[in-house]
């Protein structure tokens, strides 16, 4: 939080102090959504009288954490049989799992769009509901978020910046997580994407593998390189996470990997035009009720 100025409290300076109780006065409305499996939890709420949403994930265990994971945490047998026993066990100074027991899990639809049912129904829900990407903009004109940039090329047609996604810690290339967008503003989905792009898809595609290998020492074996449908905002982004590593969304429910788009569109220009896409939906959210509203689901 921005703060006049640093006034000492108790060894400790008013902006610590605030960074460390910033979400003491958040009141939850309503549990979004938890996935038992990523470990993440979206929750709905105000926080200074405003409408807030806080996402918790937990972060990968890291190897250094082992040696006070194993001495300082408790046990608690739960099966035995024979040469095998299960056990819980409670970490120390982490989120208990049983106080996350009331969260519940949105039903999820798979939708099938057609590429009449895109210019119908999605388009226009995109035209009137797309939330503002200004932030994205501010990354590209280096406004924000500078001292995460791993490798930027300023070409305005074919570059891009690269740089860690939030939800990497950076304290481990287990977890590999970077995300690349491109500067070109005109390309908000898969669904923009033609022939005419390849030079763009190749160039994110083939230096991202190039300067992870040489940041991170992974080849491009190694490496998952993908894009969502429908996307989490309308500028068109890539993923780049480490193959052993399941990122959120890296299942291919909804990601398409990079090296079968450019594929794809070597054998045809307008493929993600004209094809039907399917992709998954909760049962929330507001294009999954424009898909009931016309009879499509």
């Amino acid at each position: 939080m921005e703060t006049g100025g640093q006034v000492e409290t108790e060894g400790k300076s008013k902006k610590e102090s605030e960074c460390e109780n910033f979400l003491c006065g958040f009141k939850t409305s309503k549990i979004l959504k938890y996935l038992p499996r990523e470990k993440i939890i979206f929750i709905h709420g105000k926080l200074a009288n405003q409408e807030a949403l806080v996402i918790m994930e937990k972060s990968p265990i890291r190897e250094e954490n082992l040696a006070e994971i194993f001495t300082g945490s408790r046990l608690e047998l739960e099966l035995r049989n024979d040469i095998y026993s299960t056990y819980r066990l409670q970490a120390p100074s982490h989120l208990n799992e049983d106080n996350l027991k009331r969260c519940q899990r949105q039903e999820t639809f798979l939708v099938e769009e057609t590429e009449a049912d895109y210019h119908s129904i999605t388009l226009p829900y995109i035209d009137e509901n797309c939330c503002s990407v200004q932030w994205v903009y501010n990354i590209l004109e280096k406004k924000a978020e500078t001292e995460g940039i791993v490798y930027e090329d300023p070409d305005p047609e074919v570059g891009f910046i690269l740089l860690p996604h939030f939800k990497w810690d950076q304290k481990q290339v287990d977890d590999l997580y970077l995300i690349a967008i491109v500067n070109k503003r005109n390309i908000r989905s898969l669904r923009d994407l033609t022939s005419d792009h390849l030079p763009l898809l190749k160039n994110v595609f083939q230096k991202g593998q190039e300067i992870i290998l040489q940041q991170y020492n992974l080849p491009a074996c190694k490496l998952r390189a993908y894009l969502h449908y429908q996307p989490s905002y309308y500028h068109l982004h890539f993923y780049f996470t480490k193959l052993s590593y399941e990122a959120p969304g890296c299942g291919m429910d909804c990601a398409h990997l990079l090296a079968d788009v450019i594929q794809n569109l070597h054998f045809n220009s307008d493929y993600y035009k004209s094809r039907t896409l399917y992709f998954p939906l909760s049962e929330d959210h507001g294009l999954l009720h424009k898909f009931k509203e016309a009879g499509r689901l």
